[in-house]
């Protein structure tokens, strides 16, 4: 493969152009479905439409993406290789179409083959992503060297990100109730998502085309990450994946068993991810004043308090709910902002410090935690809902479930993702926030 002459400065400390910054920021209609239908759609699917066991559902959301955390590294280290991430944007991303809607085709109406069907599409498709959100989330060292600007460039993805999220997560499921539910439900539903990350595959690469000229390639093995503050970093990215995951995968059960709304999961969906929008000037603020790394402790914070007080949410009114979901999305969107614009942070300062551009390496790294943690939350509401009973229906309609199982359900979509949040937080006390680099 061609690449540019390596000592070609292509980097920036200026703004970066607003067609830079939507185009890359488009790539998260690819990201923000992926990593939010799965978690949002798969579980009730497999445990009230294929009459697939809770506990055995939660193995089968988990070892797929756990896949993610082996494979993810190579494409790091595969795209740093190269020197050029866009190739991979576009051939991933289109793969990835093709696989999500084949995710819920459905040639199977129940039992183990669907099971086993759900499971290697699935594992399929978590391949497909990592070699596209690897080098996608490699591009922002590369595009800028501005420590406000990559704040800004974040600004952009997150807002973006909420959007695909909120029209991914609150119109999935209502595509699914929509076209009859069941399997036909799901099938419209996935090929409504494939549709999505082609928009934002075709998108990012169009988009960001001559933002970076290709690098050149690293051709030798490179040695291991000794930043501790990123380490630190990466292991809150970690556990507060799995608290947003072990949310989301809890809002179709909340909805049903607790609020009891018709499409409530919609309305939840809708406030959880619709107030970012309008917040995000006011986490670019904090970032400027604060710093990042406090901007993200008290986004972090706020989700874990809005969290627990979803614990009344038995006995507040609805629309007093929808509002505390509202804060709890308020805080999960500076914690995006925040942590995703650390992660070129660590990698300028690497790259000051060591004279390499391992920015595949590191975002490899990144993206496997990530994964991980996104697939450990459906795992672990889950094994909650196993614990307290939880009795799987075949029918495509929730089984009625006694009060020990609707205490899980609650416990799940609160307590838990509020410890997680703020175990996370613990982590970051002795994290070293680079404004420049050496």
């Amino acid at each position: 493969m061609t690449v540019a002459d390596p000592s070609a400065d292509v980097r920036r400390d200026g703004p970066l152009p607003r067609r830079t910054l939507f185009g890359y920021a488009l790539g998260s209609l690819v990201t923000g479905p992926f990593g939010t239908v799965p978690g949002l759609l798969l579980l009730p699917y497999l445990t009230d439409t294929l009459g697939v066991a809770a506990g055995v559902a939660g193995l089968l959301v988990l070892l797929p993406k756990a896949w993610d955390v082996l494979i993810n590294p190579v494409a790091g280290r595969l795209s740093d290789r190269s020197g050029e991430r866009r190739a991979y944007l576009i051939v991933a991303g289109l793969s990835l179409a093709v696989l999500f809607a084949a995710l819920f085709a459905g040639p199977f109406a129940g039992g183990a083959p669907a099971g086993v069907y759900v499971a290697a599409t699935f594992l399929a498709a978590a391949t497909a992503y990592a070699f596209f959100q690897v080098p996608y989330v490699a591009m922002p060292a590369e595009l800028t060297d501005g420590y406000a600007e990559r704040t800004r460039l974040m600004t952009w993805r997150v807002a973006v990100l909420a959007v695909a999220i909120l029209v991914s997560g609150a119109l999935a499921p209502l595509v699914v109730d929509v076209a009859g539910g069941g399997l036909v439900g799901h099938r419209w539903s996935g090929a409504f998502v494939a549709l999505l990350i082609v928009v934002g595959t075709v998108g990012a690469f169009l988009g960001t085309r001559g933002a970076v000229p290709p690098q050149e390639g690293v051709r030798k093995e490179e040695k291991a990450i000794t930043d501790a503050s990123f380490r630190r970093l990466l292991a809150c990215w970690v556990i507060q994946a799995a608290g947003t995951a072990t949310m989301l995968a809890g809002v179709q059960y909340f909805a049903d068993h607790v609020m009891e709304q018709e499409s409530g999961s919609t309305v939840l969906f809708a406030a959880f991810v619709g107030p970012a929008l309008l917040v995000m000037p006011l986490w670019t603020r904090v970032g400027a004043r604060a710093g990042k790394l406090r901007g993200l402790i008290a986004a972090s914070l706020l989700f874990s308090a809005g969290a627990l007080a979803l614990l009344l949410a038995g006995v507040m009114p609805a629309l007093l709910t929808y509002v505390v979901v509202a804060l709890v999305g308020c805080g999960y969107a500076g914690q995006q902002v925040f942590a995703m614009a650390m992660l070129p942070d660590r990698v300028a300062h690497d790259t000051a410090t060591t004279g390499r551009r391992r920015a595949g390496l590191y975002t490899g790294l990144w993206t496997a935690g990530e994964t991980l943690g996104l697939a450990l939350g459906p795992g672990i509401y889950a094994l909650i809902l196993q614990a307290f009973g939880y009795v799987s229906s075949s029918t495509g309609v929730a089984a009625v479930q006694d009060a020990t199982a609707r205490w899980g359900v609650l416990l799940g979509f609160t307590v838990v993702p509020a410890l997680l949040m703020g175990c996370a937080v613990v982590l970051l006390r002795d994290y070293e926030d680079v404004r420049t680099t050496p």
